[in-house]
Order: structure tokens, then C-alpha cells, then sequence
């Protein structure tokens, strides 16, 4: 790891590491990411839906709320797209990313854009990219616990976008038949499908995520297809722990995943 580092430091320029932040391992391809942990760091959440979403050959993928860009890096290198753009409104978040995107030389393959999600569609313009992916704020307002850190208060509640706004913006982003993938807390289920055939955006995957197998779903993975015809599959569950705490096999397949599909 040591030797890694610095000879990315050496070969790399436009990045460093500032106050409070650190370089971590993604097990991929040998890329790391710059990350702070008195801002927002990447969960499982973002890296089972690295997994579950799809990126064909030519295809290109806005990731809506990148944050510190862990999503574009990780599809990058799971996938064969040919570009791959994370929006993010903080600023500091957007540095990181853009930071992290110099540090795996991946300038050519990922840009890292500070905005708004609520005018992505004017930015960028309409039906602009094959496949839309999103790990939004899972709470509204005040629900749950409200953190005193801004930085995470905003990655988690729905305070600077909705469930609304991702879903118009993501329906006038999608080309036809275009593809949108979104991890989500179970209990906005009902809310999240009612939402998405309004939009136009048509459920067609599911998989419900348990932390074990006796134990309530925390995560649910989602695909939908704009435009698309009503028929949803729902997939067999994902169980993240055996009963003595280990990640189970499937979850380890997941996280060390090396082939590019």
C-alpha cells in the first residue's frame, strides 16, 4: 500500500491530501479514494449498488448526489461504459471527487460536476445519458436523528433535494428505454414505486437487502427503466451476515468483484 501511494504521488498531479482526510483501498483495479470522516463516507449501501446497476459498452452514466465520487470510480472499474459523470452540490465533497478522479488518473473517463440535482436536466440536457444512478437522502426532514454536521445532515435528509426531484430530473436525463438504478430504505417502498411509474420511470428490478437472515430487510435495490413496460422482477434476497457476524459468500463476491462485465 505504502509503495502504491507514493508512486501515485510521483506519477499524479493536481490532487493532495488536506487536513483530516485519507487515502482508502477500494480492492479494485488498485484504486483508493480520498475521504473524511467529519464529512460523508461511502457505506455499503453505495457499494452494493456499484454492483446491482449495469453500464454496457458506450453507454454513459450520470450518478445524481456523487458525493466524495465513489460511485463513478467503482462502476469505472466494473464496468465498460464509455463516460461516467458524478453531480454533487458541496463543493468540498466535489473536491474530494475530483481529487480521488486525478489520484486513478481517470480524468478521460469520469468528470466530477458541482450542481444543483433539482436543474441536472438543463444542465445537461434532456434524455443526455443511458443510465441514471442515485444513493439519495434516505430520510425526510426531521426524521431520524438530525446530525449537528451539516455536511452529513445534507448527505442524509431530504433538506437540498426530494424523491420528487431525483425522479423528474432522472425521467428527463434517461433516453428512452434508459436505465435507472437507486438504493433505498424499504420503509419509503410504496412511496418510492408510486413514484416512479408517475415519472415514467418503470419499476423492473428489485432486491430486498437483510443484514441477517432472521431479520428485517434495511436496504432495498432498485432498477428502472424509462418508459419502459410494466413486468418487475423481484430477485432472491442479499444476506450481508452469517449468524457468527462474517460477511456471507455472496457479500464477499460482491465487495472483491473483479471482473469487467
Amino acid at each position: 500500500m505504502m509503495n502504491n501511494q507514493i508512486d501515485r504521488k510521483e506519477q499524479c498531479t493536481g490532487w493532495s491530501l488536506k487536513e483530516g482526510e485519507r487515502l482508502d483501498d477500494l480492492q479494485i483495479k488498485g484504486y483508493e479514494i480520498i475521504q473524511s470522516p467529519g464529512r460523508f463516507c461511502f457505506g455499503m449501501d453505495a457499494a452494493l449498488l456499484s454492483d446491482f446497476a449495469l453500464v454496457r459498452k458506450d453507454e454513459k452514466a450520470l450518478d445524481l448526489g456523487t458525493g466524495t465520487g465513489i460511485l463513478p470510480i467503482l462502476l469505472e472499474a466494473k464496468n465498460q461504459g464509455i463516460h461516467y459523470t458524478g453531480l454533487e452540490i458541496q463543493e468540498e465533497s466535489a473536491d474530494m471527487a475530483r481529487r480521488s478522479v486525478r489520484y486513478n488518473r481517470l480524468e478521460e473517463k469520469i468528470d466530477i460536476v458541482t450542481g444543483d440535482i433539482k436543474g441536472a436536466s438543463e444542465r445537461f440536457g434532456r434524455a443526455s445519458f443511458e443510465v441514471v444512478t442515485t444513493n439519495p437522502p434516505y430520510m425526510i426532514g426531521e426524521h431520524g436523528i438530525k446530525n449537528k454536521n451539516e455536511a452529513l445532515y445534507i448527505a442524509r435528509h431530504e433538506v437540498l433535494c426530494t424523491l420528487d426531484d431525483i425522479l423528474r430530473e432522472s425521467a428527463a436525463l434517461l433516453k428512452e428505454q434508459g436505465r435507472f438504478y437507486m438504493v433505498h430504505r424499504p420503509f419509503r417502498l410504496p412511496e418510492i414505486m408510486v413514484k416512479m411509474c408517475r415519472y415514467g420511470i418503470e419499476p423492473k428490478r428489485m432486491r430486498l437487502v437483510y443484514p441477517y437472515v432472521d431479520k428485517e430487510p434495511n436496504m432495498v435495490l432498485i432498477e428502472g427503466r424509462r418508459g419502459g413496460n410494466p413486468r418487475m422482477t423481484v430477485e432472491p434476497p442479499l444476506i450481508v451476515y452469517e449468524r457468527d457476524g462474517d460477511y456471507t459468500t455472496e457479500l464477499m463476491g460482491i465487495y472483491y468483484r473483479k471482473v469487467m462485465r
